[in-house]
């Protein structure tokens, strides 16, 4: 299989660095569907006879196996370039949701766990990481901008996935046209067995089109000196190794954490969640199903907006201020939307639409940020390492939520009040966060990689 070596994926001169967005975007938009699980959430939930919490597990298995295969696989992306990687990901991403849809069919939740969650989770982390060092070295004027663009996607996926999702399902159940309709679980197997086949053709299409620069490549007309003027900036490389043991790394993970926790928890959520916020006395919402449906592409909307807005500003701005803002602001909203967010259904979109795109926005600005911290050396391995507070964000967010609300009730019993212990302890997750990140200064120079002119004797230990 040499034609996935990094050897045939690299740039003839002349090559247009604009194409490479295209290629990552490929990849993400269809990864990107996990964010759209909400959309048949309550369907599983009838289909295994199982709790909220139950199903959750699905998505925080492979939020778990996402933060873990780009920790462990992180150096071999870096090494064997984006086009095996992507490949990988595609194989492992379309097989999960072969084994899934079998588990359903079948009546196997642990099928579902293993194949969308453990398999489909490995997928989702190999692609996540696979075109991000890419397109940063493509990208050294705007490396915020430049991840903002891959990661968009991300973000997006759901903003296809849920309405497609949503018109399969109507189309597989004879019964959709009923009132209060819940989809069947076949009806969420064929979805599972048509989704495999699309994702692997659109993925595989970004693998043969991504491009990695030649080495030695410069962009005509770019000084790294006007880069190197911003306090955090360096122009020194730490290893991926290293990088584990600054206090920087821990401090960005602990804000990257506390950011997706918080939104996490809302996107896991998204659909029953406005029903249940504008539910009347009566049991009935003032939102149906395919309003739900729609929001949840809305997010959609302001997550990848927020990935790709926010982190082209963090150029301007710089990192360690605009996450300021994701985790301040967030704070601020969300307790407004905790004590506040059921008195209109336009305040509570309007709220929910700015916190998710900080949510967005966090993760598209971090990988410029370890840039600025670490160098371009081992960022994709970095990167790889920090997603692990994705995974822990995976876990909790949705746990926190879930727990919650069937402390709370069951679906259909649930309101707004039923949602304020969950949200409140995201306000103090965000304000933890904050703090940590005012916390983040320059990497001390004994981390950094040695050069020709200046070597190392011993490797620098843990920091304290």
């Amino acid at each position: 299989m040499s034609w996935l070596d990094r050897e045939r994926t690299i740039a003839p001169p002349g090559f247009n660095r604009w194409l490479v967005p295209p290629a990552a975007l490929a990849v993400h938009l269809c990864i990107g569907q996990a964010y759209a699980t909400s959309v048949y959430k309550t369907a599983l939930v009838k289909h295994f006879g199982a709790s909220l919490t139950e199903i959750g597990v699905i998505f925080s298995i492979a939020i778990v196996m996402l933060g873990l295969s780009a920790a462990v696989m992180g150096t071999w992306v870096d090494t064997n370039g984006p086009r095996k990687a992507m490949f990988t990901s595609a194989v492992f991403w379309s097989g999960g949701f072969l084994i899934g849809s079998l588990g359903i069919f079948t009546h196997q939740l642990w099928l579902v766990y293993l194949g969308y969650g453990v398999v489909g989770g490995i997928g989702l982390g190999i692609g996540y990481i696979s075109p991000v060092s890419t397109l940063i070295k493509w990208f050294p004027d705007r490396p915020g901008l430049a991840t903002g663009m891959a990661i968009m996607g991300f973000g997006g996926g759901a903003l296809i996935a849920s309405p497609v999702s949503t018109a399969l399902l109507k189309a597989y159940d004879p019964n959709s046209g009923a009132k209060d309709w819940v989809a069947s679980g076949d009806a969420v197997g064929r979805l599972f067995l048509t989704l495999a086949a699309v994702y692997l053709a659109y993925m595989l299409f970004g693998a043969f089109t991504i491009k990695v620069p030649a080495d030695g490549w410069r962009l005509a007309g770019f000084d790294p000196a006007t880069v190197k003027a911003a306090k955090l900036v360096t122009t020194e490389n730490v290893s991926a190794r290293n990088a584990v043991k600054t206090r920087q790394f821990w401090l960005v993970w602990i804000a990257l954490f506390c950011n997706v926790t918080a939104g996490i928890g809302i996107l896991e959520q998204a659909a029953p969640m406005i029903q249940d916020f504008f539910r009347q006395s009566d049991g009935g919402s003032l939102v149906s199903a395919a309003v739900a449906a729609g929001f949840v592409g809305l997010l959609s909307i302001g997550n990848m907006a927020g990935r790709f807005a926010w982190s082209a500003t963090s150029d301007i701005t710089g990192r360690k201020r605009i996450y300021m803002v994701y985790l301040g602001v967030g704070a601020v909203l969300y307790t407004v939307l905790a004590l506040a967010g059921s008195a209109t259904t336009v305040l509570y979109v309007a709220l929910a639409f700015v916190i998710i795109s900080f949510y967005g926005g966090g993760f598209a600005t971090v990988p410029a940020y370890l840039r600025d911290l670490f160098g371009t050396f081992q960022v994709g391995a970095i990167h790889g390492r920090l997603l692990t507070a994705w995974s822990a964000a995976g876990v909790a967010g949705p746990l926190i939520v879930n727990a919650f609300l069937d402390a709370q009730g069951k679906p259909g019993q649930l309101n707004a009040a039923s949602y304020q212990p969950a949200l409140l302890t995201m306000v103090a997750l965000l304000v933890v966060g904050f703090l940590a990140n005012l916390l983040v200064k320059p990497v001390d120079a004994r981390f950094h990689e040695p050069r020709p002119d200046r070597g190392r004797e011993h490797e620098p230990a843990m920091e304290a």
